[in-house]
């Protein structure tokens, strides 16, 4: 059964490759530029095309998710005979994305804003609080998964066989790494931990051992039947 993760990603390459369409792309944009949402007549007006092609852009879009729909009155007639109420559109809330490899760089936000509300003068250390924070995002990460590696490969962190061990083909923080290793790899570690814990696995198999072109974090005696490292 496909996680909620694949599922959005899923729905993010869809969503993505719908604005292929050169004519699409400019629908969403004049949409999503709009101070107001914007009905299937504005749109052809303002594009010049006819209203049943606007129509069929504005549903595709709507039901990739990259645009919210509602219905209203549109005019000054109210009482008898006013019509139906037409449908307008508007960008939608969620955001969509999509990138290879996948990266959690929204995560590690939610962790570190949970990290700094909580930590205190009086209390936990900043990093303290990161750790605590991170192991609970883990444990809440690997809920449906059915082990370690099946939660690692849910969060598209790419497990693979290296002996014994699993490492971990991409750092979901590559970016934020760059510049803060030390901090962001605590992050990441206490995130496979928590995971780990989640599951009720040993978490002290999970250790930080940085290496060239791939992620911070070793499972010791994980591998089971998981792709291998090529020798």
């Amino acid at each position: 059964m496909a996680s909620d993760d694949d599922l959005d990603f899923e729905r993010g390459v869809s969503a993505v490759s719908a604005l292929a369409d050169p004519l699409r792309r400019r629908v969403y944009d004049l949409v999503a530029r709009s101070g107001e949402p914007l009905g299937h007549d504005a749109v052809a007006a303002a594009l010049g095309v006819p209203r049943s092609t606007a129509a069929f852009h504005l549903t595709r879009l709507a039901a990739e998710g990259l645009l919210d729909v509602e219905s209203r009155r549109l005019g000054e007639r109210t009482g008898p005979g006013q019509g139906r109420p037409a449908k307008v559109y508007r960008r939608a809330e969620r955001d969509t994305a999509v990138e290879l490899p996948r990266r959690r760089y929204e995560l590690a936000g939610h962790v570190m804003a949970e990290a700094i509300a909580s930590a205190g003068p009086e209390r936990e250390t900043v990093l303290d609080a990161l750790r605590a924070a991170a192991a609970n995002a883990g444990a809440r990460l690997a809920e449906s998964a059915d082990d370690l590696t099946d939660a690692l490969d849910r969060a598209g962190m790419e497990p693979v066989a290296d002996g014994d061990d699993v490492v971990l083909g991409v750092c979901p923080f590559h970016a934020l790494a760059v510049d803060n290793r030390d901090v962001v790899c605590a992050l990441n570690h206490s995130l496979v931990c928590g995971m780990a814990e989640g599951l009720g696995e040993d978490s002290a198999r999970v250790q930080l051992d940085p290496g060239a072109g791939r992620c911070c974090v070793r499972i010791h005696g994980a591998a089971t039947a998981i792709q291998r490292i090529p020798s």
